[in-house]
Formats: C-alpha cells, structure tokens, sequence
C-alpha cells in the first residue's frame, strides 16, 4: 500500500445559531512505520469564526486486524462521536461550580479557595525527606501500565518509563536502591489544582477512555480502571511534585514520568490525566518560598493543559516549542505562552537547535526563574509518526543537555520530566541522553556512600 488519505465528510448540519457543524474523518498510511492515522474532528464553522471543538489522531499498527466487533466500532466509540457532534467536551464535564477553582485566576481566588488550597498543601504527605545517599532520579515499578493488552491499543509507549531505568542500570551508571519511589497523590492532593466535578467525572469508564484514547477502556469496571490505569498515573504525579522538592534541595530532579501537559484543572486530553505540571508549580510556591517558575515545554505537542492553568499568572513564565501542525490545536491557550516557538513538520535537528537556542536566550532576557520546569517529551525524535519532527537522537541529548547548561549556569533548580514519545525507541534515547549529562557533569547518579 502506498502512501495516502482519504477525507471523508460524514455530514453537515446547521445549527440554530446560524454555524453549523461538520464531522470530518483522515485515514492516511504512514509506510514507513507502518501505521494507519485516523484522524477525527468535529468542526464548528461561522463566517466571521470556525473552530475545532474536537479533534482526535489515533495510531493503528498496520498489522492490527480488524473486525466488527475491533474496539474502534464499539458503542463507546460511536457515543464518543455523538457526544463531539453534539458539541460537548469528549474529555470531561467543565465544572462551574465546586472544587477550589481553576489555577488560571490563583492571583485573584477568593480568600477560603486559596486558603482551603494552602490548607491541602501544606498537609500533604508528597513532600518527604530522602536519605542523601539516595540519587534525585524518581521512578517506581507502578508507573507502567499493562492491563490486559489495553496499553497496546494507544501509540503512546506506556511502558517505557520502566525500560528507562533498565537501561541505566544496565549502563553502570544506576544502582536501583538509589532510585526514589514517590507516593501516590491522593484526593486532597489532587484537590490542590483539580475541583471535585473533574474528580467525580473520572469515576465513569467512559470518561477516563477518551482522555487516554483507548475506547475499549470504556467497557472496564470503573474499580479496575482505576487499579491499572488511574494509579499509575497518581504515582507519577506524585514523582513530579516530590521533583521540585529534590531540586531545590539538590539542584536538579528527574521523574522518570510525568509531564501530563495537556491536562488543566478542569479538562484532561491526550493521555494526560492529572495536572502534575500545575499541582507541582502549586506545592512549590507553598512550601519551597519559591514565587517564580519558568516551564520550559519542548514536547512536540504544545503544552496547553498548564497554558490555560497559568493564563493570566504572572509569576509562571511559558516557553513553548512545539509543531502547530499538530495536536491539540488549542488557539486559545496559544495566548497564554510568553514564548511562542514553532516548529513545522519536517524540521531538522541543526535548524530546531538554533531556534531553541535564541529562544533560551530571549527568556533569560525576559525572565528570572526559581525553578524551571522543563517537560522533555521525545516525541520530537525522527520517525515519531504524531510529533511529525526530524531530530536525531542525538540531537535530543543536546537539547537537554542545552537547557541543563541554561539552568546550571544561572544556578536555577530544574525539574526535567519524560513526557510524550510514541516510538519504542524512546526509552533508549532518554536513557542516552541522561547518560550524556552525567558525562558532562550536569548531573550524577552516584550515591554519595560509593
């Protein structure tokens, strides 16, 4: 099979308020990896303003064999289209009510949200004193996700965080009982950024499988779901948060995990469940006396979970490098980013360098952080079949190692978390390139009892 597209227009209806509403379907084969992109939007259109109220891009290997009864046919899926037609959130419900409130306006909460906010951070078990010996690397066995062959069915490697820390291990350069295991955040953690409406919505199966997209998740008893699928991403929130902790106290942190971008406090998407970006910005302006953040997001896809959390917050500065042809399409977080860099489909590794480079040099100018939280997702790597980008693998370990050096030089601590990478291949390149800045001194991963 050849390369190819085929766009399909399912309908079109005119609405009350004189838009309409179009439902469009892509199928185009990728030949070399050997993937089918499906790709689904809902579509509201108005002379003056269209917009994208949904759009899913879902993988499939080109071997997976395909009946009526394959997952993508199931009333879940087909209820998933009704509901983005209809022009509701796919994700989750928006709260207009309960909870403490969305982080965009912290500056300007009322008095009882950001005291009960301040009440939850400051009794919350995440942050822990660890044994100096013990290397600021974050990582536990329950991060990966394996349920029952549900993990095969979304690109996303989610099991990569666990091959991470094999590999470094297998280098030498890593003992595993000088990793640190964090704790899962719990309800009142999650409370911090997240109102209880969000919270609640997850109980129902089929809200979790459309932010993860895995439709067949929706069928799962909403008790196992949350086992095998919602845990393991409460455990890696609480490596995020336990993160700046680290920093501060060493200078830098690893969770080998995290970096859910595109979830807010009111609405999670694209594998990203939790807000661990903004809970992690949150308890660190609580506990750590830090006022200013600067998240340096160099994900393929733009960070809009944490843009919209920190919209109108002057204290959290955004560099934003990401390929707009892409996932999530979110023009109004767009906003909200102090640096905008973007990055086409196509784009080489010498020429993304140079870009980051002025682009680091334009937020030292503009901006003095306490703390950088930098989301390193690899799904930049050439060949990833949804980042769309053309950077080698070693271009990834100068990446890091530039914003590393950007850190050290400025004597910032920097939280770096793993995100997004939807090739197999990814774990070795982020083990790499963390062998790469222990070489160079960046960081060690030797305890301080050898």
């Amino acid at each position: 099979m050849g390369p190819g597209r085929i766009d399909v227009r399912l309908a079109v209806v005119a609405s009350g308020d004189g838009c309409r509403k179009e439902t469009r379907v892509k199928l185009m084969f990728v030949p070399p990896e050997g993937f089918l992109i499906l790709r689904f939007s809902v579509i509201k259109s108005h002379p003056s303003a269209p917009r994208t109220l949904y759009t899913c891009e879902s993988l499939v290997p080109i071997h997976t064999r395909f009946s009526t009864s394959t997952p993508i046919n199931s009333l879940a899926f087909h209820q998933s289209i009704g509901n983005a037609y209809s022009g509701s959130r796919m994700a989750t419900p928006v709260s207009t009510s309960g909870g403490s409130g969305s982080p965009r306006t912290a500056a300007h909460d009322n008095d009882a949200g950001e005291s009960a906010r301040r009440s939850r951070i400051l009794s919350s078990k995440l942050y822990f004193d660890v044994p100096t010996y013990k290397v600021p690397l974050i990582y536990s066995s329950s991060y990966d996700i394996a349920f029952l062959g549900i993990e095969k069915l979304h690109p996303f490697d989610s099991s990569k965080w666990g091959r991470i820390c094999r590999f470094l291990i297998a280098e030498g350069l890593l003992d595993k009982k000088y990793i640190i295991e964090p704790l899962e955040a719990k309800k009142e953690d999650l409370l911090v950024v997240h109102s209880e409406t969000y919270l609640a919505s997850l109980k129902g199966s089929f809200n979790v499988a459309t932010i993860v997209e895995v439709p067949p998740v929706a069928l799962v008893p909403n008790c196992l779901v949350d086992k095998h699928v919602l845990y393991p991403f409460r455990k890696q929130v609480g490596g995020s948060i336990l993160a700046a902790k680290l920093a501060k106290e060493r200078g830098w942190a690893i969770n080998i995990g995290g970096g859910f971008h595109h979830c807010s406090a009111e609405k999670g998407g694209g594998f990203c469940v939790y807000a661990d970006i903004s809970l992690c910005i949150y308890f660190a302006f609580s506990r750590l006396n830090i006022s200013r953040v600067m998240i340096i997001d160099l994900d393929a896809h733009q960070g809009n979970g944490h843009e919209k959390d920190f919209s109108d917050d002057r204290r959290v500065y955004i560099l934003d490098m990401y390929n707009p042809d892409i996932y999530p399409f979110d023009y109004e977080a767009r906003r909200y980013i102090n640096q905008k860099v973007e990055v086409a489909s196509g784009t080489t590794t010498s020429e993304y360098l140079s870009r980051l480079e002025g682009a680091l040099k334009v937020a030292a100018d503009a901006f003095y952080p306490e703390l950088i939280i930098y989301n390193a997702g690899t799904d930049i790597l050439d060949g990833d079949p949804l980042g769309r980008l053309k950077i080698s693998s070693d271009g990834i370990a100068k990446r890091d190692e530039k914003v590393f050096v950007f850190a050290r030089e400025r004597e910032i601590p920097l939280v770096m978390l793993t995100s997004g990478g939807y090739m197999k291949s990814s774990a070795k390149v982020i083990a790499d390139s963390i062998v790469n800045l222990s070489k160079k001194s960046l960081i060690t991963l030797e305890s301080i009892q050898k």
